[in-house]
C-alpha cells in the first residue's frame, strides 16, 4: 500500500489530462530511511571516538603513525568480513538464517553469545551403603531413636525386622560385643557345625570382615563351596553389628539375613549364631562353663594356627554343649 501511494503521483503526470490534486504539498526533500539500518549501524565516526585510545594504542604496538594506516594495513581483513557477514533481512533472508555451531562461531567472530548452560545434574544423595554393607541410618533414624530409651530402641528394632521371614536380629550390650569383637580380631576365621540328624554334621566357614569403625559384618559360607572357589565363594548368611548406639547408649544392635535356597534355613542360621556367641563370647558363668570357654579357647587357637590336634569331633561336642 504504501508503494502504490509514492507512484500515483508519477502516474497522473505522465497521462494527458490527468490533474494532481495537492501538488503544492509535496516534500520533494523527504528521504526514506531503513530503520532496521539505522539502529543496526551506528554513527563511524561515534565509534571511533569510543575507541580511539585503543586504537591509537594498537597502531603503536605494530609500529604504524596513525588510526589510517592501521585501517589501511588491515583493509583486506576487514572487506573480508564484511563480504561474509550475513544480515538476516539486509542481504540474507530471515528464515534462511542458521543458528552457527560454536565452532563456525569462534572462527568467524571474536565475541559471541555464550550456550545456555546445561542443566545441573542433582547433587547424588548420600548412600545408605559402605563397601555394599548397609549402615545403621538405612533402617531407622539414629539420631530420634537415640533418645528413646533401650527397651524402646530393642522394640522397634525387632518391629524393623518382623516382616522379613529370613532376617536376623538381635541386641547385645556393648561389653558383650567387646569381647567377642576382641577375640574376632585374633582368630578372624573359623568354622562351625550344624547338625544332621542320620548324617553327621555339616560344616561351615565363618569370617569376620570390618568395613567401617561403626560396622563389624560376620559372612557364613558352606565349607565345601569356600575350598572351591575361596573368595569367590557366596555366603549363605550375613550378619552385621551395627556400634553407632554402642557408646550412647550402650548397647549393639545386630541384624543380618540367610539367603533363600542357599541349604541353610533361618532355624539353623540362629543356631549358627549361637554357636558363635559360645566361642567368641568366653562369659565363665561357673566354674563348669569357665572350663568349657576355655577348651573353646584352645580350640579357636588350634583352627587359627593350623595345628593338627584340631578335631572336628570336639568341635562338635562343644558346639552341642549348654554354655
Amino acid at each position: 500500500m504504501a508503494t502504490s501511494r509514492l507512484v500515483a503521483p508519477l502516474w497522473r503526470r505522465c497521462i494527458p489530462g490527468v490533474q494532481t490534486p495537492f501538488r503544492s504539498y509535496q516534500r520533494r526533500w523527504a528521504q526514506v530511511h531503513d530503520v532496521r539500518f539505522l539502529v543496526t549501524h551506528p554513527r563511524p565516526d561515534k565509534v571511533l571516538e569510543k575507541y580511539k585510545e585503543k586504537l591509537d594504542q594498537k597502531a603503536k604496538e605494530k609500529g604504524l603513525k596513525s588510526i589510517d594506516e592501521l585501517k589501511e594495513a588491515y583493509s583486506d581483513e576487514i572487506q573480508d568480513l564484511r563480504n561474509n557477514a550475513i544480515v538476516p533481512g539486509a542481504n540474507a533472508a530471515l528464515n534462511d538464517w542458521q543458528t552457527p555451531t560454536p565452532k563456525q562461531a569462534s572462527s568467524s567472530v571474536p565475541y559471541q553469545i555464550p550456550p545456555p548452560p546445561e542443566p545441573q545434574q542433582s547433587v547424588p544423595k548420600v548412600s545408605d551403603c559402605q563397601d555394599g554393607v548397609k549402615t545403621l541410618g538405612s533402617f531407622i533414624d539414629v539420631e530420634k531413636t537415640a533418645d528413646l530409651p533401650n527397651k524402646e530402641i530393642e522394640a522397634i528394632w525387632r518391629l524393623r525386622h518382623v516382616r522379613d521371614s529370613q532376617s536376623l536380629c538381635a541386641v547385645m550390650n556393648s561389653e558383650t560385643f567387646d569381647r567377642i569383637v576382641q577375640t574376632a580380631r585374633k582368630h578372624p576365621q573359623f568354622i562351625l557345625p550344624i547338625p544332621r540328624e542320620e548324617q553327621g554334621a555339616e560344616i561351615h566357614f565363618l569370617q569376620w570382615t570390618f568395613p567401617s569403625p561403626t560396622t563389624v559384618t560376620v559372612l557364613f559360607t558352606h565349607l565345601a563351596e569356600f575350598k572351591l572357589r575361596g573368595e569367590f565363594a557366596q555366603p549363605h548368611t550375613t550378619v552385621t553389628h551395627h556400634l553407632d548406639l554402642a557408646k550412647h547408649k550402650d548397647i549393639v544392635l545386630m541384624e543380618g539375613r540367610v539367603m533363600e535356597n542357599r541349604g541353610v534355613s533361618v532355624d539353623e542360621g540362629k543356631w549358627l549364631l549361637m554357636c558363635l556367641q559360645k566361642f567368641y563370647g568366653f562369659e565363665p558363668l561357673s566354674a563348669g562353663a569357665k572350663a568349657n570357654a576355655e577348651r573353646r579357647r584352645k580350640l579357636m587357637e588350634q583352627f587359627s594356627g593350623g595345628d593338627e590336634k584340631f578335631k572336628i569331633e570336639e568341635l562338635l561336642e562343644e558346639a552341642e554343649k549348654l554354655p
